[in-house]
């Protein structure tokens, strides 16, 4: 039996040494190792599929790491990283200590800029040809631009800034949701072929030269026809107008179509240049195709059936709690809308909208969009629900400042992922709302602790019509607490005692309030006395409940899901401002995320790795009183 191509191939200079006969193995076998390892890890698995083709083609045609070739959003980078040396290491992908589910610059010199938040990659393409262009350098810079990225208004600001300077960029739009145009045929691919080869362009020069001695009506209706003449073959009218010359629509699976065309690009000396490439996301395996969501992501699954692997629920996740909560919140209050940013399943969105489909509105990768609109829609009376990752938010910071919160508006902002989130790693980290959102006027501030308290801050957020209003929660699980069958509206800036103590009290916003239970029961076993506090507000503050606690006991940690500069911080506030501190007996500490970025990891070490969790909180409490732990936390 023939040795497996792919197994001869460690860096794209090997495939570059092939036929071009071979490259149709090269892409099956790619396919087939992309399958193999995401059945493994989980991950995105549906649009890397999609540009299998693509990848082998770029690698092949460029001359990769010298040309620049930016992935976005990141997320189809899979097949990329094991034709770029990294094969050895894909079934790490999304582990521990493995390679990152995105791209990323400390990974690998194939990957010249980290995609993992979408539409990103004209704008830092053109830089890195501006660069080159001061540099005096000749090599390609690529972005490959797709499943979706395409919707956010940074990608067309970008093109409108490059079509300005002119500069020599190559952006491939991987269509792969067939939201711009119709399947392919031969007649396109023949004209994509024609019009980006330099024949075509030289006459096109020509001729433009020409008409410019024609009177300056006739050359305007000449240049115009002309455009008009390639537009309606190809549709590319619109990336014309942003001053890109375009090329496609062609087959993104079609090895023979994308070759010379590719290589016309890159030995093109006009700039900049769209390739419209169409590609079918989960291409070439059956399940992922026949999926509604073309499994985009995936947990462990067998490769012969594609069933997916599910572990069993201890608990209802909590992003399935807001979706429920919030629907029936909507069956009481006809004015509760709600609005997200692409991601409907991934915020629990997708269940208010099969009961209020006119009153659920997905703008696409666009968050900045999301927010004003939700403004818009406040202004005239409505209860916008902004249901936006924690991470994606901060892209929409400006308009939460100065479209909400200077109008003291009443969005309501529902932050999902909140804290660490696991396989997707830094990037998708809520690690800065409480922080970023706090420092606000006019914010209120809450964190869950549990589900049960999720279903509260809806119904709390839905009454809530003094201004904006966010409360975040965690990918994944509750806690399994018993769940009230309708959220009731929590008192504004009002948190509670869950246990009563005397010398230590562990006070906590978010999800740790499980970890500040066992630590207090660890402390309690070594004698220490403790109560433990859920703040549930961030902002505004409980001062009756921190002064008290700071008055009525030894030592007071925070312990928050968030960076330095949140909730934490405004209680050493207070604490100051009311003298609190003056008190010399008083020991306060306080438990925030560490200042790095934590690589993915299983959610429970990571915060482990980070302190906050019960052996961290009780380490915590001893070095406040300046002693020796003399016993491990059990287990």
């Amino acid at each position: 039996m023939s040795t497996p191509l792919l197994d001869t191939l460690n860096t794209p200079d090997d495939l570059r040494q092939l036929p071009e006969s071979q490259l149709r193995q090269v892409a099956d076998e790619l396919r087939t190792e992309t399958i193999s390892a995401v059945s493994v890890t989980g991950g995105h698995l549906g649009a890397g599929l999609g540009v299998v083709e693509l990848t082998v083609a770029l690698h092949y045609v460029f001359d990769t790491p010298r040309d620049r070739l930016i992935w976005d959003v990141g997320h189809q980078a899979y097949p990329h990283k094991i034709l770029t040396g990294r094969r050895d290491r894909i079934r790490t992908l999304r582990q521990a200590d493995g390679l990152s589910g995105f791209t990323k610059r400390q990974e690998s010199e194939y990957d010249p800029f980290g995609a993992a938040h979408s539409s990103t990659s004209i704008s830092a393409g053109l830089g890195m040809a501006v660069a080159r262009d001061l540099e005096g350098g000749k090599n390609n810079v690529i972005a490959v631009i797709g499943d979706g990225a395409m919707s956010a208004g940074m990608a067309y600001e970008a093109m409108n800034n490059a079509g300005a300077m002119h500069s020599r960029l190559i952006v491939i739009l991987n269509d792969n949701d067939m939201s711009i145009a119709p399947p392919t045929g031969a007649m396109s691919s023949y004209l994509a072929r024609l019009v980006s080869g330099g024949a075509y362009r030289g006459l096109r020069e020509t001729a433009k030269q020409l008409a410019k001695k024609l009177p300056k009506f006739i050359y305007e209706k000449a240049q115009r026809a002309e455009e008009f003449a390639r537009g309606f073959w190809t549709g590319g009218t619109m990336f014309e107008e942003l001053g890109f010359y375009y090329v496609g629509p062609i087959d993104g699976h079609n090895l023979d179509h994308l070759l010379p065309i590719l290589k016309n690009v890159r030995d093109s000396e006009t700039g900049p240049i769209l390739v419209h490439v169409v590609t079918k996301k989960g291409k070439g395996y059956a399940p992922a195709e026949e999926a509604a969501d073309k499994y985009h992501g995936v947990v462990t699954f067998d490769v012969v059936t594609g069933a997916q692997t599910k572990a069993k629920a201890n608990a209802p996740a909590y992003t399935k709690v807001f979706g429920e909560s919030l629907t029936k919140e909507a069956r009481k209050d006809d004015k509760i809308v709600a609005v997200t940013a692409a991601m409907p399943s991934g915020t629990g969105i997708d269940l208010f909208g099969k009961e209020f489909p006119t009153r659920t509105f997905d703008v696409g990768i666009a968050e900045q969009h999301a927010v004003t609109f939700a403004a818009g829609m406040a202004t005239e009376g409505y209860k916008p629900f902004c249901a936006i990752y924690s991470t994606f938010l901060q892209r929409a910071y400006d308009q939460v400042v100065h479209d909400v919160a200077i109008q003291n508006l009443p969005v309501r902002f529902a932050l999902d992922r909140a804290g660490l989130v696991g396989a997707d790693g830094p990037t998708h980290a809520g690690s800065f709302d409480i922080a970023y959102l706090g420092c606000l006027p006019n914010m209120v501030v809450m964190a869950a602790a549990d589900e049960a308290e999720l279903v509260h801050m809806v119904a709390t957020a839905a009454a809530y019509d003094s201004g904006p209003i966010a409360f975040r929660y965690p990918r994944g699980e509750g806690v399994g607490v018993d769940m009230p069958e309708q959220g009731v509206p929590l008192a504004i800036g009002r948190g509670r005692v869950v246990k009563e103590g005397s010398r230590i009290a562990i006070l906590s916003l978010g999800t740790r309030l499980a970890e500040a239970l066992k630590a207090a029961e660890e402390l309690e076993a070594r004698g220490l006395s403790t109560t433990v506090a859920d703040a549930r507000f961030a902002k505004p503050l409980d001062e009756e409940l921190i002064l008290r606690l700071a008055h009525d006991h030894e030592v007071l940690i925070t312990v928050e899901e968030g960076s330095v500069g949140g909730f934490g911080s405004y209680v050493l506030q207070l604490l100051a401002d009311k003298g609190a501190l003056d008190r010399g007996t008083l020991k306060v500490r306080s438990m925030v995320l560490p200042d790095l970025y934590i690589d993915q990891d299983k959610p429970e070490r990571m915060y482990a790795k980070a302190g906050l969790d019960a052996a961290g909180i009780v380490t915590k409490v001893f070095e406040a009183l300046g002693q020796e732990e003399t016993r491990k936390v059990r287990a």
